[in-house]
């Protein structure tokens, strides 16, 4: 039998994992999701003013919105994505009581109009991870485009990956052009894989 591609493994753990994460009932869902924002609402250090880039849940995505309202309590000024088009996405401000509209891909988020921002921290969504702070995205690969772009302009953001405990797997298969995790954050805690946080 012909080994599989790193793409291919990569396609197979991610359908793995998301049908794992999918089968988690709402209701216990929502319980993760507040113990993710209790394990590091004062936890990731930062300073009033930074810029952290959550999202709005779809699917069965972790509510990260407690979350994201303990940093803004903290002074953060919060964005999400935007996509632009099949290659881009923007991190657009997210401001209290500001309409949202359709983003794209089944996400919304603040209109075209509000201000787009370069996120310093980023709380990244993933299909899959491991114990090396190593992630499989959605296989789409804004994120990794949308940090390259950050690092091109001489920025560095703190990635910390959110997911559920279920979504780990042993190794996943990395590649050059991916990118590793700061930090990771479950339901049962903040795992760190970088010296910055804390």
């Amino acid at each position: 039998m012909d080994r599989m591609t790193p793409k291919e493994l990569k396609a197979e753990m991610r359908t793995g994992r998301l049908a794992l994460r999918d089968a988690i009932p709402e209701d216990t869902r929502i319980e993760m999701s507040l113990a993710m924002a209790e394990h590091a609402g004062e936890a990731v250090a930062f300073e009033p003013g930074t810029t952290v880039s959550g999202f709005l849940p779809i699917r069965s995505e972790a509510d990260i919105r407690p979350l994201m309202a303990r940093f803004q309590a903290r002074g953060a000024r919060l964005c999400v994505p935007a996509i632009l088009d099949k290659q881009t996405i923007v991190f657009r401000q997210l401001v209290r009581g500001a309409p949202l509209v359709s983003t794209g891909f089944g996400t919304s988020g603040p209109p075209a109009d509000a201000a787009v921002l370069d996120p310093e921290i980023m709380l990244v969504p993933l299909s899959a991870f491991d114990h090396r702070g190593h992630r499989i995205g959605y296989g789409a690969g804004y994120y990794d485009r949308a940090i390259e772009l950050l690092r091109q302009k001489g920025l560095h953001p703190k990635l910390i990956g959110i997911a559920f405990d279920c979504q780990e797997v042993a190794h996943v298969p990395d590649e050059p052009h991916d990118v590793s995790l700061d930090a990771l954050l479950t339901e049962s805690g903040l795992r760190f894989f970088a010296s910055w946080i804390g």
